[in-house]
């Protein structure tokens, strides 16, 4: 295939897969404590497995009891929808081992006398936007976070019958000179119930993948590229089929591999730990240089030490690599906004409980809400950028 011409795929999973349930679970925690004191230190993990789920990390602030922290894990099990014999929210065996955060780690991520609040870790974080959709983002994990979501709610509301929580979605999509020009093939693997075959599943998913896709992009797509459960049946799923981890989805939760990520994952984490906060602002900046028409395409780079206050760099790649924009970029940021992990929570007004909403279908490339949610999807700052 000629240099202007390569094949790029991007995956997305739903909130039925098991990781994602632990996403969900995780992030419900988050938002418990920062629901009763907007400075609440949480990390949670969460494991699940058969009918298990199991909590740990550490926290500090208000003490919430156990029990009501179970019943909102059976809460999320449940809108979720799981009621499965190896999975339900009624009878799933919920731990929690959620213990007070480290001394020492406070000591270092705290602010006191003269000295503002550290990083709660060292780490790089990558933001990224292009304008391959009218989100800004990468088109392959945008349309196969799309499928899944529109297929959810339509499992949620009774429309989409006989398909169960655990989805995958896959898009593969044909790029000339930099820009995706059509899709080559789509994967959907879906539960089901054991009441349907592999005829219906597909003839009840496919128009999930013409709602999603703008039709321009598929005129040329052959049917026989479209794999739908291709290893067959799949009624056994979720946490039944699989052990679920928080943090495992890291590529899925951001930019479907089109761009960079440092390693860090989101979920259960709280906006004083940069992995989080620094990545958000991080695709803030982006987004907004590209809307407002510098680059079609701008990554950052973000890198923090723990307890120090200011990222120790800023990287700024554009799509033209113009010398002169990058560094205008970069002194724009410098100038105009306060990287420190108090300046970024109170930029985006992360303190807030709105981070359960974040554990599926991305973290990039929402529609920011009423409440508070995706802040970091805004483009107000694009006149600052403007050149």
């Amino acid at each position: 295939m000629p240099n202007n011409k390569y094949l790029f795929t991007s995956e997305s999973v739903s909130e039925g897969h098991p990781d994602k349930v632990c996403d969900r679970i995780s992030d419900m925690v988050v938002d418990s404590y920062l629901s009763k004191d907007p400075v609440s230190r949480v990390a949670c993990e969460t494991l699940t497995t058969t009918n298990k789920v199991v909590l740990a990390g550490e926290t500090r602030g208000p003490k919430i009891d156990k029990e009501e922290l179970i019943l909102k894990v059976k809460n999320c099990i449940k809108d979720i929808g799981y009621d499965q014999g190896g999975f339900s929210w009624k009878t799933a065996n919920i731990e929690t081992f959620l213990h007070e955060q480290s001394a020492d780690i406070a000591m270092g991520v705290d602010s006191k006398d003269n000295k503002d609040e550290g990083a709660g870790d060292q780490g790089i974080m990558f933001g990224y936007a292009c304008n391959e959709t009218d989100e800004l983002m990468p088109a392959p994990i945008h349309y196969s976070h799309k499928i899944l979501r529109l297929m959810a709610d339509d499992r949620k509301s009774g429309k989409l019958k006989g398909i169960e929580p655990d989805s995958k979605s896959q898009v593969t999509m044909l790029y000339e000179n930099e820009k995706p020009v059509k899709v080559t093939s789509v994967v959907i693997s879906t539960q089901h119930s054991k009441d349907l075959d592999q005829e219906k599943v597909r003839t009840s998913i496919i128009p999930y993948i013409k709602k999603s896709i703008p039709e321009k992009f598929l005129t040329d797509l052959d049917q026989k590229e479209i794999y739908i459960n291709p290893t067959g049946q799949f009624i056994i799923g979720g946490p039944d089929g699989d052990t679920g981890l928080t943090g495992r989805k890291i590529i899925v939760d951001t930019y479907g591999g089109a761009a960079p990520h440092g390693g860090g994952a989101f979920s259960g984490k709280d906006p004083t730990k940069v992995d989080r906060s620094a990545a958000y602002v991080a695709r803030y900046l982006a987004k907004n240089v590209v809307a407002a028409g510098v680059s079609e395409k701008c990554l950052i780079q973000l890198a923090y030490a723990i307890g120090i206050s200011k990222p120790l760099s800023i990287f700024v790649k554009l799509a033209d690599g113009d010398e002169k924009k990058v560094n205008d970029v970069k002194k724009t940021i410098e100038n105009n906004f306060n990287l420190s992990p108090r300046g970024i929570r109170e930029m985006l007004k992360l303190n807030n409980p709105i981070y359960e909403v974040t554990s599926a279908y991305g973290h990039f490339g929402r529609k920011p809400t009423d409440k508070g949610e995706f802040t970091w999807e805004k483009t107000d700052k694009v006149d600052l950028f403007k050149l």
